[in-house]
């Protein structure tokens, strides 16, 4: 039967919310056999559109509940309650190297979601369009606030949850890419622990100086979360990834300033030299640029760039061990996840295997990266993790609170 005179109804719950928080698409009305591709388009804000689409088949209630039914083909297959969003990618046609990121977090990410007649796999545009529903994922819950930080130079936005406070506070670092990104920081607010994002390679203070920060910077900003008074100072953490995963790790252990009640590294290395500032960092890695491997799409292994791996085995550094050799071992939580890349984010962002990376070296780099993972491992690693990030950063950021603490 032709469905355009049927009236089939799509519902998606909750329409408006965070960008971790899971949601329900509902397809009602239907016949029971019906083969119909429900699908996801969402435009970013450099222009570029990204698309998830999966194949279902009414059951005998003549529903299709994303959340329990299996998808049968398409960017995602079987049970899969967030695939619409983690199985995002560029549309056809579009070019090369693209990742996606949210720039601006104070407009949501909107994702039209629709209903098309049959098995599709293309040329959504020209297919029969039976319902269609846009929803709203945000960064910022309802009452955060965005506050722009140029203190000290910085070059920083700090993001404080609803209400009066005080809060646990957490200064949070990306990687080797640079730029102020602040989508992390803004979610994390949004569960009750004000972040700061720091620009720490592309900041103003460097294009205008042309040298990289020195480690005063990062206790600067420091000291803008310890000395705010709606944050505790006593209870600050910092998240880094990648490069700023390295970052943070000397800060914590070399910093007179920076004192620490937990930190939360993601896909970094703690091969570095010792109490050295950003820019010894940074030609460790250069020394290794020689080392970049390609895949047979010309895309470049990051690996031995990232995480100096010695040949010589008794040179070989596993955090593991030695947290255990200084009888700190019960201070190292460690998750592992198989098949899953670097660029492990925030839950349901999409999956990005290899992107365009420009480097911050001088000269600087411009590579396709492989930054590695499978689409669903990759995916059910990042919510996983956070998850898990979250529950450690309210243990040991709200852990034991006492009034006035």
């Amino acid at each position: 039967m032709d469905m355009k005179q049927h009236c089939v109804k799509l519902s998606v719950q909750p329409s408006r919310g965070l960008v971790d928080e899971k949601f329900t698409v509902l397809v009602q009305n239907l016949l029971p056999g019906f083969q119909l591709t429900i699908h996801a388009l969402h435009q970013c804000e450099d222009g570029h559109s990204w698309e998830a689409f999966a194949h279902y088949t009414a059951d005998a209630t003549s529903i299709v509940n994303v959340s329990q039914d299996p998808s049968l083909g398409g960017t995602y297959s079987g049970v899969e309650p967030m695939g619409l969003l983690w199985s995002l990618r560029p549309v056809p046609g579009s070019k090369t190297g693209l990742r996606w990121r949210k720039m601006n977090v104070q407009t949501p990410m909107g994702v039209t979601i629709s209903v098309y007649q049959g098995h599709q796999t293309e040329g959504f545009l020209d297919q029969v369009l039976l319902a269609s529903v846009v929803v709203e994922r945000w960064y910022m819950a309802p009452g955060v606030r965005r506050v722009p930080i140029t203190e000290g130079r910085l070059t920083a936005t700090l993001f404080l949850p609803s209400g009066p406070g005080p809060f646990p506070g957490l200064l949070d670092l990306w990687g080797g890419g640079g730029k102020l990104v602040e989508y992390r920081a803004a979610l994390l607010a949004s569960h009750g622990i004000a972040s700061l994002a720091l620009d720490y390679l592309t900041a103003k203070i460097t294009r205008e100086t042309g040298k990289m920060v020195d480690n005063d910077y990062f206790e600067t900003a420091y000291r803008v979360l310890e000395q705010h008074p709606q944050i505790l100072g006593s209870r600050i953490a910092m998240l880094g990834l990648s490069f700023g995963a390295a970052v943070t790790l000397r800060m914590a252990v070399y910093s007179q300033v920076v004192k620490l009640r937990c930190a939360v590294c993601i896909s970094g290395s703690h091969v570095q030299p010792i109490d050295g500032p950003v820019e010894q960092i940074i030609a460790l890695f250069k020394k290794n640029i020689d080392k970049i491997q390609l895949d047979k799409d010309n895309q470049s292994i990051l690996r031995d760039t990232l995480l100096p791996i010695p040949t010589d085995p008794s040179l070989k550094v596993d955090m593991r061990e030695m947290m255990e050799r200084a009888g700190n071992s019960h201070l190292l939580t460690v998750l592992s996840y198989k098949n899953t890349g670097h660029l492990i984010e925030p839950p349901f962002t999409p999956f990005v295997r290899a992107s365009s990376f420009r480097t911050v070296t001088n000269p600087p780099l411009t590579m396709m990266a492989l930054w590695g993972g499978e689409l669903v491992a990759h995916s059910l690693a990042q919510e996983d993790a956070w998850r898990k990030t979250l529950v450690f950063l309210r243990e040991n950021l709200y852990g034991g609170m006492k009034p006035g603490a």
